[in-house]
């Protein structure tokens, strides 16, 4: 199941009794998280590159420690390939996850126009450590638009008395702190999500080496103990390499799988050099949201704009003559600057103010100001400009959710507790995030600073509803977020998602919020293409066959980049109902070619489970927000809401879908 197949072993968390030695991951005598993450040690450039300043007195950092090569390993003479591996179960231990539907989700990527100016130091990009003062930005864009002036991120920590120089790109975020301190800051936001910020280790305060809890699973412990490690020590070449492997397989016993690895690991001088003409010619490749040009998506179609310049009514079929298939898009376009954006910018300016502020002064939240809170919505539709989206989108999580700064905090206080204990899902998380949003330079190099906040993420979120867990979808939602917020405010958004937005249902066992909204969207379908729907009962296709993807990872997979941040301003703003509309909305584009004479079961149920490319994404936006305006129309999803609920309860709901 997980590890090298030709080397199988048993063995029982018994056999790390009294043997606290042998489990020392070279951590010090005492790690935990909460130690790791309260503390700011900078890196000092006198430092030997195997040493790690983790404590006043620095200590060599010794290789990372397989756990299964300490434990005593014995081969079952039954032969049988299987590991009898104990289930958690601790205190802190999740309820061992059952079978769940999975999605096979495809990387993104996108193209990119070339950056300009010459970054100095080495690089992974953390798309917006903008926290709670809003920073909102351009991942890797190195010519912003002109601005005033703006703040730093408050996740990126100054300390006076460590000083330490500011290149002009610098891609490696810090680790991520249970207080933050924000810097000075001003009213209006960064220009770009790749911010410029320093990594900077901490000292653990406590005397206990990480071991694994009573019960876990052994190889879901080696999972997270490896990126606890390398959260101390970091990976070479982050952003630019595609890294290391460490916990799929296990390490042979070989001084050559031992090395490999070690020579992975960062040095504090690696972020201090000049970028090589290699890594200069890569991020020139980076799209303005940090994408490579490498485009791996199948079936790539237009979404066409002809049929979104008319409002959505009863219509009957059209000709049957029309092809079946819609028209191919070879690859991705670039994505391109909003024409105003500028213009944009500056209305935000002065429609955000500030909300509160911490003792320090800095920014820690935005409001709108009441007399331009009319014009929120037509401005969200319009799309929020990118360097405004991480303060709009936390006002607008804020506002939706009903909370405030001081319940973020607590979540984030929730995140840093529960990165200490284990989770069953940890082993299945460990092999979707390399996985996640792969096009991406924040998600590139294996155990980079993206894929560990990454795990980080999903692993304290999996312990937050023992009903959810973990599913697939969550991953690319979470790695979105990550391109805008630091890691415990992604998992403070993910808990108003899963909470406010209804996202709780569509996660639980069943998905019983996705078959609502899905009952919903065949309501809409019947009520205003009767002949569609029509199509989809004659050719037996079922909605969740393609539109499962589409609510689960809140079409994360399904439209380029640009577009999907376009839909979340729009979600955020309006709840649920966008999605059901942004399902409407294809079916509408897409409405000729379903009811054509030559459509079948394969042609609809491939047209449908492509990669939407709108070719005109102002009029997709236009035409949601004026059939989410209709007021009749939103009764009427409630009162469907209603009805999906009394179908389920009296236990008729098994013939209600198609």
């Amino acid at each position: 199941m997980y590890g090298d197949q030709e080397a199988r072993a048993s063995w029982s968390a018994s056999a790390f009794e009294g043997k606290s030695q042998e489990l020392d991951l070279s951590l010090g005598d005492s790690f935990t998280y909460g130690s790791f993450f309260n503390h700011t040690n900078a890196y000092s450039p006198s430092t030997d590159s195997t040493c790690i300043d983790l404590s006043p007195n620095s200590r060599p950092f010794s290789k990372l420690v397989n756990p299964h090569e300490m434990a005593h390993l014995s081969i079952p003479s039954s032969g049988s390939s299987q590991l009898p591996y104990p289930r958690p179960t601790s205190g802190y231990s999740a309820s061992p996850p059952k079978a769940r539907d999975t999605l096979e989700l495809p990387p993104r990527s996108l193209r990119v126009l070339p950056g300009q100016n010459r970054p100095r130091s080495v690089a992974t990009s953390h798309s917006s450590q903008a926290d709670s003062e809003g920073t909102p930005h351009h991942p890797v864009q190195f010519t912003p638009l002109p601005t005033p002036p703006h703040s730093r991120p408050p996740s990126v920590v100054r300390r006076t008395d460590s000083p330490v120089p500011e290149p002009t790109l610098l891609l490696t975020p810090p680790q991520p702190t249970s207080s933050l301190a924000p810097p000075r800051s001003s009213q209006t936001p960064s220009s770009s999500p790749t911010t410029k910020q320093h990594s900077k280790l901490s000292s653990p305060s406590s005397k206990t080496s990480l071991v694994p809890s009573e019960g876990e699973d052994l190889d879901a412990f080696h999972v997270r103990s490896t990126y606890a490690q390398l959260d101390a020590t970091g990976v070479r070449g982050d952003g630019y390499e595609e890294g290391v492997e460490r916990t799929r397989a296990r390490l042979r016993a070989s001084r050559a799988s031992e090395l490999r690895p070690e020579a992975a690991l960062s040095c504090p001088s690696e972020r201090l050099r000049d970028l090589l003409p290699e890594e200069l010619n890569l991020l020139s490749s980076l799209d303005r949201y940090g994408f490579f040009t490498i485009t791996s998506h199948d079936r790539l179609v237009r979404l066409p704009s002809a049929p979104l310049r008319k409002c959505l009514s009863t219509v009957t079929a059209g000709s049957k003559t029309a092809p079946s298939h819609a028209v191919s898009v070879s690859s991705l376009p670039p994505p391109s600057s909003p024409l105003k954006e500028a213009e944009r910018i500056a209305k935000w300016g002065r429609m955000m103010e500030v909300r509160s502020r911490d003792r320090g002064g800095n920014v820690e939240s935005w409001a709108v100001k009441p007399f331009k809170a009319h014009k929120l919505r037509r401005r969200v539709y319009k799309g929020i400009p990118d360097r405004w989206r991480t303060a709009a989108w936390e006002m607008l999580m804020t506002t939706y959710s009903k909370s405030g700064h001081e319940e973020a905090a607590k979540l984030g206080e929730c995140y840093q507790g529960d990165l200490e204990k284990p989770s069953g899902y940890d082993i299945q998380i460990d092999l979707d995030v390399p996985r996640t949003i792969s096009g991406h330079i924040l998600f590139r190099t294996r155990y980079g600073l993206g894929q560990r906040s990454l795990f980080h993420v999903l692993h304290s979120f999996s312990l937050r509803c023992g009903q959810c867990g973990y599913v697939q979808g969550m991953g690319p939602i979470a790695a979105t977020l990550l391109c805008y917020f630091a890691p415990e405010r992604v998992y403070a958004a993910l808990t108003r998602l899963h909470d406010a937005y209804s996202m709780h249902t569509v996660f639980s066992p069943g998905f019983p919020g996705l078959l609502e909204t899905i009952y919903v969207q065949e309501r809409m379908m019947e009520l205003k293409m009767p002949a569609v729907y029509a199509a989809f009962r004659e050719h037996m296709i079922s909605t969740t066959s393609y539109a499962t993807k589409w609510y689960i990872t809140l079409f994360a997979n399904s439209v380029p980049f640009q577009t999907q941040l376009r839909l979340w301003d729009a979600f955020l703003f309006d709840g649920q109902d966008v999605f059901v509309a942004v399902a409407i909305a294809i079916v509408w584009a897409y409405r000729d070619h379903i009811t054509s004479s030559s459509a079948n079961f394969e042609t609809v149920l491939s047209l449908l489970s492509s990669f939407f490319v709108p070719e005109d994404e102002d009029s997709l936006l236009s035409w949601i927000e004026q059939l989410l305006s209709d007021k009749k129309l939103r009764a009427q999803i409630s009162r469907w809401r209603q009805d999906w609920n009394q179908l389920v309860s009296s236990g008729k709901d098994g013939g209600a879908l198609l």
